[in-house]
């Protein structure tokens, strides 16, 4: 049986590309100087918590938060943890994409999570591989675990193991959700920032 007790899973900071309002998903986009700070932020509201293992999404953005948040320990790459691929709506804004693709935004309006981005992956195809990710980890030899990663896999973990729904625009970014196991084995979404 798995050791795995506490896992904390972290959404990346802002980007030079301003991930804030534009849809980076595949697209390798650096941490910004203020996503930097988001993750000093995020480090300092985690506190002194020692982790056995970090993991972070292969992208940039993630990769560099992981090492700000957990300095000196090593950040295992877990390539089914990047962000779903936005297709040809990659790097625009909600409005540049409304404008584009007046059609396509009122169906995505309307339909949400059961929308498939033209263009990009497929959501059931992005939500089993992050999943795969979770998998290959859940019975990892250790008891705490850092995930840093994107908003669409944060989410897809946190509800994934919780039970719960998130709100849309959950996590912010440079925000985190601390998951605990409980003696019976159930994952308990024991709090969240930002």
């Amino acid at each position: 049986m798995s050791r795995l007790e506490r896992i904390i899973l972290l959404r990346h900071g802002e980007t030079v590309g301003l991930s804030s309002v534009r849809y980076y998903g595949a697209t390798d986009v650096a941490l910004s100087q203020v996503g930097a700070e988001q993750a000093v932020a995020a480090a300092r509201a985690i506190g002194s918590m020692a982790f056995d293992l970090v993991v972070a999404s292969s992208l940039q953005r993630a990769r560099r938060s992981a090492s700000i948040v957990a300095p000196g320990q090593e950040v295992r790459l877990e390539e089914g943890f990047s962000e779903i691929d936005f297709g040809r709506w990659e790097g625009l804004t909600r409005e540049e994409i409304e404008a584009q693709d007046p059609a396509l935004y009122a169906e995505w309006q309307e339909r949400g999570l059961e929308f498939d981005f033209p263009g990009g992956e497929r959501r059931e195809d992005f939500r089993a591989r992050v999943l795969a990710g979770l998998e290959r980890l859940l019975d990892a030899p250790v008891a705490s675990l850092l995930i840093v990663a994107h908003k669409g896999t944060v989410r897809t973990i946190a509800e994934e193991l919780s039970g719960i729904t998130l709100g849309p625009d959950q996590p912010e970014l440079g925000g985190f959700y601390e998951l605990t196991r409980s003696a019976e084995n159930a994952w308990k979404l024991a709090g969240a920032s930002r």
